[in-house]
């Protein structure tokens, strides 16, 4: 299977389901759960799309158990500079497309 094309900087490139953006939303959990007042037992990364944004967003669509998801929107700060994944956004959801908000 091919690599998907690379987005452009500003615009979220096409949805991957590599599984590789667990580890972003791993190090944002404590984050989510504050800002939705819920915990999750089930918390699975199942798609995403990156947007190259000095850094890099990550959209993430993780399902939570049943026909819930979370979608959200986590920071990687470029290399250069350093620093840990931060958490912009999340919105619950049911089985919604993965676009950006």
């Amino acid at each position: 299977m091919a690599s998907p094309e690379p987005p452009i900087r500003g615009a979220y490139g096409e949805i991957i389901t590599d599984g590789k953006s667990q580890k972003y939303c791993d190090q944002v959990k404590s984050e989510v759960e504050e800002k939705t007042g819920k915990e999750y037992t089930e918390y699975v990364a199942v798609q995403y799309r990156i947007e190259p944004a000095g850094g890099r967003n990550f959209l993430i669509k993780v399902h939570v158990g049943g026909d819930n998801y979370l979608h959200m929107i986590v920071y990687e700060p470029p290399p250069y500079v350093g620093g840990c994944y931060t958490l912009k956004r999340v919105q619950e959801k049911k089985d919604d497309p993965l676009e950006p908000f």
